[in-house]
């Protein structure tokens, strides 16, 4: 019987530890939830045990360890490590998976703690210690980056002779009532959040001022929303392996609450990663915010209202330009009725879960280190429709971004 092990009992491992239970017996065997704090996956697993009637186990681990992480994965022996704990510790859980034996996935890439940048390179470079090792470790594995680039794949194969544009665009119409939360980790969306947007352009990377370029989007289920261009990870990739794209945007919509909150966060100098003197003691004024700010794994009974994200295509099939857009709506109501976590959690743990799945059925099980569009979508695209996340598709009249920038 095949073994699985969860790293992170936040809103994701939630998520991915009931959607893994629920197919344990056809795909994922034993699953085992971990974290630093073992009471949470305690939480996590009763509840699972609740909802579904089915056991999991459970236990403790930091991250940050190599040599317990090794330990832990030696001990339970299990097939394939799903990373939902944070970004920052990818490449020491790529590290315990070399040493032990075991597949890796994640969903979002590294980035180191004292730079706020994240980049795919740290994680490319371990290309090939994964091939010699007969392992793989797919990146990206949530919805963006994961599904995002699965669309595109997809597209590529179905739909275009040739992608010229490509704009992601990610909406979340979702309220819970609060003056100011995030939907996931704090510190890591602050970070994304006021960074400068970044995005590919004639085979260069431009850059603007952190949410300094904004537009009108008109998102299915959802209506009209102002959004804003960001830089997102899954530009580097893509940008990489679709070389005939002429421009490749990210943009995500915020309310005007939540940006005039971070621009007074911002300006008293909270959102900073440089330590300060408190009491004698360095701390990291934007890790004390979020320790002060609601833990999004605490949203989903108070979050209502619904997300849309998806790929807007331009490019050419048979000699003619078209434009194309598909997507997906999740109601956060809906996700938390299942799992108990909102919709931004379920949207990245669901194709979490789909991933592994590929890798353990061997569709996707190939030695190396692979971004998500490197693999046929189509069964993953399948498995989105089975498990929680329907996607849609038209063929639009023309590009509504197209003059946008």
């Amino acid at each position: 019987m095949k073994k699985t092990l969860i790293i992170g009992a936040g809103g994701v491992g939630r998520v991915v530890a009931h959607k893994c239970a629920q197919l344990s017996s056809s795909v994922f065997g034993e699953v085992m939830l971990a974290s630093r704090t073992k009471s949470r996956c305690d939480a996590i697993a009763a509840d699972i045990m609740a909802k579904k009637g089915i056991q999991i186990q459970t236990s403790a681990v930091d991250a940050d360890d190599v040599p317990a992480t090794v330990k832990l994965l030696k001990d339970f022996k299990p097939d394939i490590l799903i990373n939902v704990a944070l970004p920052y510790q990818d490449l020491t859980l790529m590290d315990a998976c070399l040493e032990a034996g075991v597949d890796y996935v994640d969903t979002a890439n590294y980035e180191p703690r004292d730079i706020p940048k994240f980049e795919y390179h740290w994680q490319w470079a371990y290309q090939e210690r994964f091939q010699k090792a007969g392992l793989t470790a797919l990146l990206g594995s949530g919805f963006d980056p994961g599904v995002t680039n699965v669309f595109c794949a997809h597209a590529a194969k179905h739909h275009f002779d040739r992608i010229d544009t490509l704009d992601i665009v990610d909406c979340n119409a979702g309220s819970n009532g609060l003056p100011f939360a995030t939907n996931f980790n704090p510190e890591i969306n602050i970070r994304e959040v006021t960074a400068k947007g970044r995005y590919w352009e004639h085979g260069a990377w431009q850059e603007t001022d952190p949410i300094s370029l904004g537009t009108t989007f008109d998102f299915p289920g959802v209506g009209p929303k102002k959004m804003y261009l960001l830089y997102h990870e899954e530009l580097e990739s893509l940008s990489k392996n679709f070389p005939s794209a002429r421009r490749m945007r990210f943009w995500m919509t915020f309310s005007d609450n939540y940006l005039t909150h971070l621009r007074v966060l911002e300006g008293i100098g909270m959102t900073s990663i440089t330590p300060i003197k408190f009491q004698g003691q360095d701390i990291i004024p934007l890790e004390f915010l979020k320790a002060v700010l609601p833990d999004p794994g605490s949203l989903g009974a108070l979050t209502k209202g619904k997300t849309c994200i998806g790929d807007l295509i331009t490019g050419v099939k048979d000699g003619k330009v078209k434009h194309y857009f598909v997507w997906n709506e999740c109601d956060h109501a809906a996700c938390y009725a299942e799992t108990g976590a909102q919709g931004v959690s379920y949207t990245t743990g669901v194709p979490a879960m789909i991933g592994a799945k590929q890798i353990l059925e061997g569709t996707w099980k190939k030695p190396g280190v692979w971004n998500m569009e490197q693999h046929d979508p189509d069964p993953f695209m399948k498995d989105l429709n089975l498990y929680g996340l329907p996607w849609q598709e038209k063929e639009m009249a023309g590009n509504p971004l197209a003059e946008i920038g």
